[in-house]
Parts: structure tokens; sequence; C-alpha cells
């Protein structure tokens, strides 16, 4: 009989820890992101440009009298959502302000705006894409008499307008 009680008092304990021990996983029925997929089902989204970056070696290129106006040359990197380098299609704006110190608003008057580089096409796109820096690179014309003052400090604003419609803003200080 004592054999039988420990017995029943075993498979009550073993019982009353399998039921409250065990809970049924709650499932989230929020529907998935947004995912860009291959026609083959491989996942891409990451790889699309998510940042504009104007590089540091951006400058102006003075001219001498002989050959015309002063040049900006620019340099600017894509760089998608895991900060690495890429080329992509797409379109450039570039705008030139003069910068106001100790102003909410460092963007002061416009001096230029360039006409849009298209770099959809894969001609013109491997035209101005310089492979050891991982970046493109143009060279912006002044139309107008503008010479760079030395003690006046500039804001380059890039756009780069996406494939797919987004539009991505970049800005830099030239001194």
């Amino acid at each position: 009989m004592r054999i039988v009680a420990a017995m029943l008092q075993i498979f009550f304990l073993v019982s009353l820890l399998t039921y409250t021990g065990c809970e049924s996983p709650q499932i989230d029925t929020k529907p998935p992101a947004r995912i860009d997929k291959s026609s083959d089902g491989r996942d891409f989204s990451g790889y699309a440009p998510a940042k504009v970056d104007i590089m540091p070696l951006t400058e102006f290129v003075l001219a001498p009298e002989a050959e015309g106006s002063p040049k900006l040359r620019v340099y600017v990197s894509l760089l998608d959502s895991f900060n690495c380098q890429m080329k992509s299609p797409g379109v450039f704006r570039f705008e030139l302000y003069e910068q106001v110190l100790r102003s909410p608003e460092p963007k002061g008057r416009r001096i230029a705006i360039w006409p849009d580089i298209d770099l959809t096409d894969a001609a013109e796109n491997n035209h101005s894409w310089r492979d050891f820096l991982r970046a493109y690179e143009f060279e912006l014309d002044f139309e107008l008499d503008f010479e760079p003052q030395a003690n006046q400090g500039y804001i380059l604003q890039a756009t780069f307008l996406t494939s797919d419609g987004r539009r991505l803003l970049a800005e830099f200080t030239i001194k």
C-alpha cells in the first residue's frame, strides 16, 4: 500500500509540473515589414542608396585669367544602409549657398545651381565614377563672374534622386 501511495504522489507531482510549466507560445499577428526582393526571392533591401556623403576632397579650383571662371570639384559617395560606399543609377543636383555665421539657418543667398547630372545611363555613370575612391567626381563650372572670397564660407548642397524615387540630401561647408 505504501508503494501505491508513493507512486500516486510521484505521478501527481510529475503531472502538476507538466501542466503548469508549459505555456503556449504567443504568436505575433503583425504583417512583416516591406522587404525588397529580387525575382529569385533574395533580399536586397539593405543594398540601395540610403545616404549621400560629400567627401572632404571637395574644393574650389581657381583658374588662371586666360582659362576662364573657377570650378568646383566635388567628390560624392553614396552609402547603403550598412555605410558601405556604392555605385548606383540616379540623378545628382548641386547648389551652392553663402554661409551665414551665427544664424539658425546657415544657408544664405544661393550663388549657383547646376543642371541635373543624370547617371541613369551606364556609360555616363562610369565616366563620373572613380573606383579608387569608391565615389563620383564632378567638375562644376560657374557661368557667372564668381570669385570665391577667402574670408567667406560656402555651403554645398547635393541632392540625389534614386531610381525608386527617393530624395537623399547632404550638405558640406567649404572654406
